[in-house]
């Protein structure tokens, strides 16, 4: 079955998102235009490893390329809705890709889908018949800052982190090992 490659040049949206409690959040990043509308899943961790190589690519096309990036998200991107119901997951992110399309002035995001075989660069911003299926979104300077910095609140807004040993607490407290296994709560 050939691989399937969603593109999305001029999303109308593209948002990272959750749904699920803390601590038991499901990670969505979710592009839409016009009647289009893909989600899919991928870990906390990979959402935030986006949002600072994002935040780190456009600091460098800025510095290389003299390219228009705002230091600041402008005030008519910031997009503070939550995803778009339902969330139909497409599938699980395993690797991505970030580039930097010069014609275009554009951000390139590439998500591909966890594959059993280990996935060749060469899929990676490019349509080849094989490989795993993929989401791939263009966004504008300014429209990359406001994902990334929207990115950062989602992986943020999860548990507080103990003042000590920076694990998660959870509603009643945790057992932190700096001390000695005496469980902390939050009112502490």
């Amino acid at each position: 079955m050939p691989r399937v490659i969603h593109v999305f040049r001029q999303p109308d949206r593209f948002v990272a998102g959750t749904v699920g409690q803390p601590g038991d959040r499901v990670f969505y990043l979710q592009a839409s235009e016009e009647a289009r509308l893909v989600s899919v899943a991928l870990e906390k961790q990979q959402v935030a490893v986006l949002a600072e190589r994002i935040g780190s690519l456009l600091e460098e096309v800025h510095r290389r390329f003299g390219a228009d990036v705002p230091e600041e998200v402008p005030d008519d991107l910031r997009d503070a809705e939550p995803l778009q119901v339902p969330v139909e997951e497409e599938f699980k992110v395993g690797t991505m890709g970030l580039g930097w399309d010069a014609e275009a002035s554009a951000v390139v995001i590439e998500l591909l889908a966890v594959t059993e075989e280990e996935v060749d660069e060469a899929v990676v911003l490019d349509d080849t018949e094989e490989g795993p299926d993929a989401v791939r979104v263009f966004l504008s300077p300014a429209e990359a800052r406001a994902f990334a910095h929207r990115a950062d609140q989602v992986v943020n807004a999860g548990r507080k982190p103990c003042p000590l040993c920076s694990e998660p607490l959870d509603p009643d407290g945790h057992i932190c090992p700096r001390q000695n296994g005496y469980r902390r709560s939050e009112e502490s």
